[in-house]
């Protein structure tokens, strides 16, 4: 389709993040080509945005419109709800597109159907995760683009203004190939869920089983965020830990009724791992754990018929315990999320760099943090680790910060205070510093009740069958 177009790029979708972006590459300087669906929509955009001195948009009354008004080689932005509405615009857009346009599917779409899309041969598809939030879009999200790389070499320049940027770099990069863009975000959103289960966790234990008033909590996290745990997340927290109840005396958060939402990014990120044989107890502990507060009424009952089960004072445990214990789980939470990327890229050959990924992540996203630069700096001196828990300045981190995370981990146990993530991370360190586990046992039993075999160690590549009933007991 020919067209004497002039805008940059074109956006389809007006909502929060749409606009956001929209507004984003505008004040970059690039005239942006806007398609929504809803007529009162456009119009309203048309009114204020489109209308503001200086302004440099084009707001179309259709998808041929919007092509139309591109320069070509176009450049399109899907930001619509993920599933069926992303194949409908897909559809609608094809017959006003040539081979060489771009299209970049930039909701949090199934890395599944992003595999099926990267198939068409009609234009060239991305699929392009983005994180950051309304803030991030408007300022400079984290974005993780995969599939075609010819697509990402040209979308580069444009992407690179758009995006945040850390010390190290804008953060954005190319994934890998086909679906790796939005199986990246999608790990990004786990580890998201598992950092914020941990912090949740640990501040539970010092406002409540600590006895530690908001305030005081307050001024906790924010300490922290001047150390080795700064990030976003613990720089919100703190925050919010002793914002006014604007109707009461107290903070807001105890207000908040304690029943977690999830638009299913992180429970994707758990049957992945599932899938491909990759431990991430951390995040599943999380995605558990939103599930449990969703069952309120299920855990009022419970709670009545228990009274005494838990909640008792939390003795033996120091905030700088807690500190320990949750820079230490973190290191696991991460090392599991990057053991999945890594596995995700072998088995479907995306092309992952770990190092890059890291990288990306540093500024613009909701995980960014300063622990990012040394999970970078490990990948980048090291692309073949295997497991991040070996690199060797976070083994020492691990080995210093043990003690302390198996006491909190103890006495909040015995305390009664559930800690799924702060545990199930402890036990994923276990079992990997166990050289020989229990899994001999589980073979046994297996071959006893299945004959599946089991091998031996002194002949690991021999299955065996042994008739257990027919053997003499000790």
């Amino acid at each position: 389709m020919s067209t004497t177009g002039t805008a940059d790029i074109g956006m389809v979708g007006m909502g929060v993040m749409g606009k956001a972006l929209a507004q984003n590459f505008h004040s970059r300087g690039y005239e942006v080509a806007v398609y929504e669906r809803k007529a009162e929509n456009r119009a309203k955009f048309r009114a204020t945005l489109g209308a503001a001195p200086g302004a440099k948009y084009v707001v179309c009354d259709s998808l041929q419109a919007l092509a139309a008004a591109l320069e070509p080689p176009r450049r399109i932005l899907l930001m619509v709800t993920a599933g069926p509405a992303v194949d409908a615009v897909l559809e609608a857009l094809a017959p006003y597109l040539d081979r060489e346009d771009i299209v970049i599917d930039g909701g949090n779409s199934h890395f599944a159907d992003t595999e099926r899309r990267a198939q068409r041969t009609d234009f060239r598809f991305v699929g392009m995760g983005v994180s950051g939030g309304e803030e991030g879009a408007l300022k400079g999200p984290a974005m993780m683009p995969g599939g075609d790389e010819v697509a990402w070499k040209r979308l580069r320049p444009v992407l690179e203004k758009a995006c945040a940027h850390s010390d190290s770099g804008p953060c954005v990069d190319y994934c890998g190939r086909r679906s790796a863009g939005h199986f990246v975000k999608m790990v990004h959103n786990g580890i998201e869920y598992g950092d914020m289960q941990l912090i949740a966790e640990v501040h539970q234990l010092m406002r409540h089983g600590m006895g530690h008033g908001p305030r005081q909590v307050a001024d906790t996290f924010g300490k922290w965020n001047e150390g080795a745990l700064e990030s976003y997340l613990i720089e919100i927290t703190s925050q919010l830990a002793a914002a006014k109840d604007p109707n009461g005396d107290g903070p807001l958060v105890d207000r908040i009724l304690d029943v977690a939402g999830q638009k299913g990014t992180g429970r994707w990120t758990s049957i992945s791992a599932i899938e491909i044989g990759v431990p991430l107890p951390t995040v599943t502990s999380a995605v558990d754990g939103r599930a449990l507060s969703a069952a309120k009424a299920a855990r009022v009952e419970t709670a009545a018929a228990f009274p005494d089960a838990g909640g008792r004072p939390l003795e033996g445990v120091t905030v700088d315990d807690l500190e320990h214990a949750l820079y230490a789980a973190k290191i696991m939470s991460y090392t599991q999320g990057f053991d999945l990327l890594r596995a995700a890229s072998e088995a479907r050959d995306y092309g992952t760099d770990l190092a890059r990924m890291a990288r990306i992540w540093k500024a613009g996203c909701i995980i960014r943090a300063r622990f990012l630069d040394r999970v970078y700096d490990a990948f980048r001196t090291r692309a073949d680790l295997p497991l991040l828990l070996l690199d060797p300045t976070f083994a020492e981190d691990v080995r210093a910060r043990l003690p302390a995370w198996r006491r909190v981990v103890a006495r909040a146990t015995e305390a009664g205070w559930p800690v799924p993530a702060l545990s199930a991370s402890l036990a994923y360190f276990d079992t990997l510093a166990r050289a020989n586990g229990s899994a001999n046992v589980i073979q046994a039993q297996r071959d006893f009740f299945g004959a599946h075999t089991y091998r031996t160690v002194d002949a690991p590549d021999t299955p065996v069958h042994t008739q257990w009933t027919e053997l003499e007991q000790l």
